[in-house]
């Protein structure tokens, strides 16, 4: 037994240093501009389709409106909030900045300057309000030897104009993207956000996060005592489109999403026209954002992929506006519905299990049933396979956990190879030390 154990061990090393090897020789992308079903497959994980296909339909979070912004003056957007303000909502967030690009405060490079009633306007009906939730931006300008590599480091914060942020509450916008997003059109893949960083010495929260905290402190203090770096957004729904002229909800055609609707979404001219109900207001968080310059509009900007998207690998389209990404993790929060995963050090110890006793099981059938070797290793490993990536979607459809045993998947997958060749190493190491030919592996 002990030998066995021993040429278990070296076996299980061998997989996991191939692993080591194969992932090294992968970074270097020698393969992709051959291997088109891997470049689609790059940004698929097994809780996608989980996510779209296998989870129960949501119903209506009724706590929390969408409201398009489109493309507003800002005395329209003073307007708007204005209106909303009147419905008696507990909290408004608004998904956009109000400052200089760039910070040139000059009216050619900044004309909204130009529209000073407008500034005036907008500040004032910010500071009327009085439960106003504005989008900050953190920033990394310092790059030292240090932080290059830090793609979560951030030194400094923006704002929106003092003449607008003195009135409101802070949250940053920024969400965690793959690859990291540099430009608004860039491609951008969400499936997680950080809940609070500290930037010199001060801690800020994740726009939803804030809101959260002006509508639930309670709840919202629950979650931020997970303590977790970053957490998986567990996303329900994109937006329901509430038209009150027709006292109707449909849905839009044009939808790139493959799962229900779950927010009720107000377009801008609903807003101004004064063309919807407001009960569906009172005491909810309503979010203001971008949600096209009117619904059904193709835009890409601040459109992210992500796990709702109909096509879970090789997608074509993003599915989803920020500003509904926000209100996914404010609905996470208030229904305290998250998705716990697996430590770090916990990945790789059941890999390293499992990987063992298959090897122990292959030398078994290897030496006692030899003959029936090559059939009985290619079925169990498809078996583990199969079995591995069922409990993956069975424990997130189930209880909502991310069992990200990919380490194990990859394992089961080369343990029959390492076999194999190691098999063959030791065949041949035999031969050259007795120099007779040697049938068996191991005895």
């Amino acid at each position: 037994m002990k030998k066995i154990s021993i040429k278990s061990l070296a076996i299980t090393v061998f997989v996991f240093f191939m692993m080591w090897g194969v992932s090294k020789i992968t970074d270097f992308k020698f393969f992709n501009a051959f291997d088109p079903v891997s470049q689609a497959l790059t940004d698929f994980e097994l809780t996608d389709y989980a996510f779209s296909n296998l989870r129960p339909d949501p119903t209506v979070d009724q706590r929390i409106v969408i409201v398009n912004l489109g493309v507003l003056e800002r005395r329209d957007v003073a307007q708007q909030i204005h209106m909303i303000s009147q419905f008696k909502p507990k909290v408004i967030g608004i998904d956009s900045y109000f400052n200089c690009e760039g910070r040139l405060r000059d009216s050619l490079n900044c004309p909204q300057l130009l529209d000073t009633l407008g500034n005036l306007l907008l500040s004032d009906a910010i500071k009327q309000a009085g439960n106003v939730v504005l989008v900050s931006k953190l920033l990394q300008k310092t790059k030292t030897s240090l932080n290059d590599d830090l793609i979560d480091f951030y030194d400094s914060v923006e704002y929106s104009d003092l003449n607008f942020s003195m009135y409101a509450k802070h949250g940053y916008a920024n969400l965690l993207t793959d690859p990291p997003a540099v430009y608004q059109d860039d491609v951008k893949q969400c499936r997680a956000f950080v809940p609070k960083y500290t930037v010199d010495g001060e801690e800020h929260y994740a726009f939803a996060v804030q809101m959260c905290m002006m509508y639930d402190s309670a709840k919202t203090k629950r979650f931020l005592a997970r303590n977790k770096g970053e957490e998986i957004i567990n996303y329900r729904g994109n937006v329901e489109i509430q038209d009150i002229r027709l006292k109707s909800v449909r849905q839009k055609e044009t939808s790139t999403t493959n799962y229900p609707l779950m927010f009720y979404a107000v377009d801008v001219d609903q807003i101004l026209n004064g063309e919807v109900l407001p009960e569906l207001f009172k005491n909810s968080i309503v979010i203001v954002g971008f949600l096209g310059s009117y619904f059904g509009d193709p835009s890409w900007n601040d459109r992210y992929f992500t796990p709702l998207n109909k096509k879970v690998a090789g997608r074509a389209n993003p599915d989803m506006f920020g500003v509904v990404v926000h209100a996914n993790i404010v609905a996470m929060i208030l229904n305290e519905d998250y998705v716990d995963e697996l430590a770090e050090w916990m990945k790789y110890a059941i890999a390293f299990i499992v990987c063992f006793l298959t090897v122990v099981l292959f030398i078994e059938i290897d030496r006692y049933l030899p003959l029936w070797f090559d059939a009985l290793s290619v079925l169990i490993q498809i078996v583990l396979l199969f079995a591995v990536s069922g409990l993956m979607v069975y424990g997130f459809v189930s209880f909502e956990f991310k069992l990200d045993l990919s380490l194990t998947l990859a394992a089961s997958a080369l343990v029959g190879p390492c076999y194999d060749i190691y098999k063959g190493f030791q065949n041949q190491i035999r031969k050259w030390l007795t120099r007779k030919p040697v049938d068996v592996l191991i005895e």
